[in-house]
């Protein structure tokens, strides 16, 4: 699919598209940054390991990284890969990109290099931003893909081919053209993580964004003396998404490093920043409830957020306990939408524990059966959208945007029901629900039960072939202690809280899950394990 042009037309009012005023008018979060730095200088725009990058600081090295990107021939439209841990540099890479009308595609750092060849072959692109430790990813990555322009490494390189991130930022910006990028044109390539097949470039507008961060600011209430902490990784929709509304109305953004995750020092800094918001994963709150219930901190939390894998109800009543002050707020969506579609507000989270909330006000959805046809409420469907919020299509990839968009309508692949009060329960995934017997087993139903299991710290479910039902489900677990268990021992459990039907007829206890960097379990790979051949086709 084409990527809008820049302006170059005269106006009825005489003004020239490509100066400063037009480009103003924007709802592009590059202006929001140019307001900030005039309007609040010194007002901390981001926070990363007890330093402090000023909104005008920040205007400043976007505005020069801009400049040396558009001396080496970067333009619009033009893809810059980003290849980097969570830090101040890869807002501003993305930032730097945008000014140019140049469009971010983040990656995800733990592909291979082989993954990475294949995004960067995709996409076209022609420039490479990372760090000193990924850099020999890139390099391997570069070798597999074939040359491109341009490496740029944050902390420095001893390969000469590498451009130095802080000698860049150090160049004049006096030649940086003003540019006007129209609303529409994309900002971000967000690739899917490719859990069921090869992944896809998702193009996100300037305009999605600006649907997401009235969403974010309706859902949250975000003030400019908010804190927010973005824990995700910030290749993820989860961290940029949430930045949209911060960079909107010029509140503070605590960066946290990506590494293994140690709640314990999580809530330290929560703590010290005095942070007011955060999303987490429900794998991560988890550990965090449990820190924070063993040793509690004085938090100045107000929400906490949730979302892109399912929440038991277990969980959903531990955050209660840990944080009884916080309003508790369920975010739901894909990366496609920007990615929030639904919004569970904090005050209805324990009356319909279990539903994601309500479709948010800018997003058109329906619920409908196999043949597009409206289904009755309390009954399973997929979730369709349309809206603001939904990218233009896949990048390069008319047939995957045409299967995407048939009927005209957004297909989520998410299996839902709607109460008469409007909110939505994810029932599955449209690939996740098992067929057994002729009876339809929802993979996240037989999950939730499972997790409230006080033997079962995690949990997923999958189909396996068998010969007279045609699938049954098979429960792979973590479990909370090192005694055994066997899928005999939950019998009692399962009988009172699940049709029998429904049961696993199998139990594999493994260490851990697979996820991936959403957080979400990679259950591709488990039936690959622990499936069957027929069932891994799903």
């Amino acid at each position: 699919m084409s990527v809008p042009a820049a302006s170059t037309a005269s106006t009825d009012s005489g003004i020239d598209p490509n100066s400063e005023p037009l480009r103003s008018r924007r709802r592009h979060w590059n202006n929001q940054l140019r307001t900030h730095a005039r309007m609040r200088p010194d007002a901390p725009a981001l926070r990363f390991r007890d330093e402090t990058t000023t909104w005008s600081d920040l205007d400043r090295r976007v505005t020069a990284l801009a400049a040396a990107l558009h001396r080496r021939g970067v333009g619009f439209g033009d893809r810059v890969l980003l290849v980097m841990l969570n830090r101040p540099e890869y807002l501003e890479a993305v930032l730097g990109a945008n000014v140019l009308g140049a469009i971010a595609v983040p990656v995800n750092v733990r592909m291979s290099p082989a993954e990475v060849a294949f995004l960067i072959t995709d996409s076209g692109a022609a420039v490479v931003v990372t760090e000193t430790a990924l850099a020999p990813l890139v390099d391997a990555a570069a070798q597999a893909a074939g040359a491109f322009e341009h490496t740029i490494v944050v902390g420095g390189s001893e390969s000469t081919r590498h451009l130095d991130y802080a000698d860049l930022i150090a160049e004049d910006p006096s030649a940086l053209p003003v540019i006007d990028v129209p609303d529409e044109a994309t900002a971000l390539i967000m690739y899917t993580s490719g859990t069921t097949g090869t992944p896809k470039g998702a193009m996100l507008s300037h305009a999605n964004m600006q649907a997401q961060t009235l969403t974010c600011l309706q859902a949250l209430g975000t003030r400019h003396d908010d804190v927010l902490s973005s824990a995700a990784p910030m290749f993820h929709i989860a961290a940029i998404g949430s930045m949209a509304p911060v960079l909107y109305v010029g509140a503070t953004t605590v960066i946290h490093p990506l590494g293994s995750f140690d709640p314990d020092e999580l809530l330290d800094t929560l703590e010290r920043e005095r942070t007011t918001s955060i999303f987490l994963v429900p794998a991560q709150w988890q550990l965090v409830c449990a820190a924070q219930l063993a040793h509690p901190r004085h938090l100045a939390l107000r929400v906490v957020t949730w979302g892109a894998a399912p929440a038991s109800d277990t969980l959903l009543r531990s955050m209660a306990e840990a944080f009884p002050d916080a309003l508790n707020v369920a975010v739901f969506g894909q990366t496609e939408l920007s990615p929030l579609t639904c919004v569970m507000d904090g005050a209805d989270s324990i009356r319909k524990i279990g539903s994601v909330g309500r479709v948010v006000s800018c997003v058109d959805a329906r619920i409908v059966d196999d043949q597009m046809q409206d289904v009755p409420a309390g009954t399973v469907g997929e979730i369709v959208y349309r809206g603001p919020n939904l990218m233009s299509g896949y990048w390069q990839n008319p047939q995957g945007t045409a299967d995407a968009f048939r009927g005209g309508w957004f297909h989520s692949g998410d299996l839902v029901r709607q109460d008469d009060e409007g909110f939505v329960f994810v029932v599955d995934r449209v690939k996740d629900m098992i067929i057994s017997g002729g009876e339809n087993i929802y993979c996240a139903e037989v999950e939730n039960v499972l997790f409230g299991h006080p033997r079962i710290r995690d949990v997923a479910v999958i189909g396996e072939a068998h010969p007279q039902w045609g699938e049954v489900p098979v429960a792979v677990v973590a479990l909370t202690g090192d005694d055994p268990l066997e899928l005999a021992d939950l019998e009692p459990y399962l009988n009172e809280n699940l049709a029998r039907f429904k049961h696993p007829k199998r139990l594999v206890v493994v260490d851990d899950l697979p996820r991936n960097a959403g957080g979400k379990v990679v259950k591709p790979r488990l039936r690959e394990t622990y499936g069957s051949k027929d069932a891994a086709l799903h």
